[in-house]
């Protein structure tokens, strides 16, 4: 099994760090304020607020400040303050040895899909498809924060459920137990032919997506299919397509029924996570137990330890 960090305690120190495109400075510090009012006391990577184009800093400069936040005795929990674009290119910068002898909580989604993915992969570490620092500098559903805390304690087993309202939905029946890697789709899609490829063989897949035409995404789903990592899999979890538009008339939930229903693998949808309003927290490389038949989804095992 992968290794769980620390349990997440008020009073502790979390890092910041923006490890893809910029945020504004201002949604930074509103955001570090709201951590500071809940009780958490804050560490500001060096080019948290930096600015290159696109980038926030160069890929040696992001990466450095992900790495000092491991080097940190005194943080707990790195969270990164969006995702966008360029998290791919702090990896060939990591030392996923020290991380694996320093485990800490790393939250994110979006491009931070990435580095969660390869946490796992290369260091052995279950981090959480959960919230980015800027999702602090807004309105924050009760769900969204419960979610989060819930990933950061001890409780387990841990069913992941929707809000009110909004149900999860199965579309083909199965029962699977593994290890949930995944997150955002074009992110995912990126590390293909890469040394940082993600491995689905007996995991359970999570995608989800956001502003994204129909046609692309079909495009990458297609290119998943061709590289294998839907029939590796044991199981598929998808989830929103947030202001995806339709194609050709055709619909998200045309392209799930005609492209990944016939898979034949166990399927869920419509689980709100990520780019979603609502954001379940999903713990990327901990042991789930998928039930289509049933319609559940349980996080079968502790996702932090106990040790501080």
């Amino acid at each position: 099994m992968a290794t769980k960090p620390p349990i997440l305690q008020q009073g502790d120190t979390i890092g910041i760090v923006t490890l893809g495109s910029p945020l504004a400075g201002s949604s930074i510090n509103q955001g570090i304020r709201r951590l500071q009012s809940m009780g958490f006391h804050v560490v500001i990577g060096q080019h948290a607020y930096a600015q290159t184009g696109f980038l926030a800093g160069s890929d040696e400069e992001r990466a450095a400040d992900l790495m000092g936040m491991f080097y940190n005795n005194n943080v707990k929990m790195i969270i990164s303050s969006r995702g966008g674009v360029g998290v791919a290119g702090i990896l060939p910068h990591l030392d996923f040895d020290y991380i694996r002898s320093h485990p800490k909580i790393v939250s994110g989604y979006s491009d931070v899909t990435i580095l969660l993915n390869c946490l796992y992969q290369f260091s052995d570490l279950v981090s959480f498809s959960s919230l980015l620092l800027l999702d602090f500098a807004s309105t924050l559903p009760s769900y969204n924060i419960n979610q989060f805390f819930a990933a950061t304690s001890m409780a387990a087993p841990r069913p992941i459920e929707n809000p009110p309202g909004m149900p999860l939905v199965s579309r083909v029946a199965g029962n699977v137990t593994g290890p949930i890697v995944g997150g955002n789709l074009t992110s995912f899609v990126g590390t293909l032919g890469t040394p940082f490829e993600i491995d689905t063989s007996g995991k359970i897949l999570f995608l989800e997506e956001t502003h994204e035409p129909i046609n692309k995404v079909y495009r990458y789903f297609n290119q998943l299919k061709m590289a294998g990592k839907f029939d590796d899999c044991i199981g598929i979890l998808l989830g929103e397509c947030t202001e995806c538009t339709p194609a050709y008339y055709t619909s998200y939930e045309d392209l799930i029924n005609d492209v990944i229903v016939p898979l034949g693998k166990p399927l869920m949808t419509n689980l709100t996570a990520a780019h979603g309003y609502y954001k379940a927290a999903i713990p990327i490389g901990a042991v789930a137990n998928l039930n289509t038949t049933n319609n559940t989804l349980t996080i079968t095992e502790p996702t932090v330890s106990a040790s501080y």
